[in-house]
């Protein structure tokens, strides 16, 4: 059995070079920038291998919970999509994400959740009822993570062609938001694919759609303070690039504060971007994005999600003025 996993792990896991900058064409700001991206494709892809081979879901949390705590929730997210993509596959077995999360991945569900979006990504349409994410207010972090696979593996299309998908299939309640979270998945993806450099990320978010450009602002301020790579400086220029779209902005950088607050994955990059872009420490932001979900409404024209945004979005803005 443990050849069989062996095997698993090498035949379901993508390999290390679809993460090198060169080979996606990604923009190259310097070398430190790109070794700090090309890590984060790295561990995911160590994650999705722990998973690809664990007998049991909880047997990946002993090498994930070894990777390096600026990195591992990386490592989790890969995990995630290794689970659910197990989950999907006719001869893979159930229940995997569901038991995964029931460990230690509780403390990354922001993460698990968008893992599984990755592997929404690679599934086929007729088995998507097989993704687990139970949270019908998280369970949007599915389609960040479809939207951010499609614009890291095409980028063309979904960056620079700015492909839109008129009528996304997705299945639950209110799927006429469906883009605009996959919006900012698109916007995260887009930090990566401008290799952290705020002027790029900018001019590549400026092409798309007046109307399509707060929520990859979201993306955009998520990946810049969650995954980093960027200078007191930078982060500063990309504070007055995104203009009009702070909100979203900050919004998208207080998402990665409370993912890296809830893990216990605080590092000083995401404490540099909390301060800068949000005016408040990574846990006073992380602190914002939950008091804003007392007392949501129920889904209705706009989903509770789209509700949760906007309320953490205007909270900042009366923060700073």
């Amino acid at each position: 059995m443990s050849i069989w996993r062996t095997m698993r792990r090498r035949v379901l896991t993508p390999g290390v070079a679809a993460t090198r900058m060169d080979v996606r064409g990604f923009h190259v700001k310097s070398a430190e920038g790109r070794e700090r991206l090309e890590t984060v494709g790295r561990t995911f892809l160590a994650g999705y291998a722990y998973a690809a081979e664990a007998k049991h879901p909880t047997d990946a949390e002993e090498p994930l919970e070894r990777v390096p705590m600026g990195f591992r929730g990386f490592a989790y997210e890969g995990a995630a999509m290794a689970l659910a993509v197990r989950d999907g596959l006719p001869l893979g077995g159930g229940r995997h994400v569901e038991r995964f999360l029931a460990g230690r991945a509780a403390d990354h569900v922001y993460m698990v959740y968008v893992g599984v979006g990755w592997a929404m990504a690679r599934l086929p349409k007729f088995r998507w009822s097989t993704l687990y994410a139970p949270d019908p207010l998280l369970r949007w972090l599915v389609l960040d993570g479809f939207g951010f696979h499609q614009a890291y593996f095409a980028t063309d299309r979904y960056v620079h062609d700015q492909h839109r998908d008129p009528a996304f299939p997705w299945p639950h309640d209110g799927r006429s938001y469906a883009n605009n979270a996959i919006d900012q998945g698109i916007g995260r993806a887009s930090w990566f694919v401008a290799g952290a450099d705020p002027r790029v990320a900018a001019a590549l978010i400026g092409k798309f759609a007046a109307d399509r450009q707060p929520d990859l602002w979201a993306g955009v301020g998520l990946a810049a303070c969650y995954a980093g790579g960027a200078t007191g400086d930078e982060l500063r220029r990309l504070w007055e690039a995104a203009g009009a779209h702070q909100p979203e902005l900050m919004q998208g950088a207080a998402f990665a504060a409370a993912a890296r607050v809830k893990a216990n994955l605080v590092q000083p990059h995401n404490e540099l971007a909390s301060e800068l872009l949000c005016g408040m420490s990574a846990a006073s932001a992380a602190k914002v994005t939950d008091e804003a979900r007392i007392d949501l409404p129920p889904d209705g024209d706009l989903p509770a999600f789209a509700v949760w945004r906007g309320r953490i979005a205007d909270a900042f803005v009366a923060h700073r003025g």
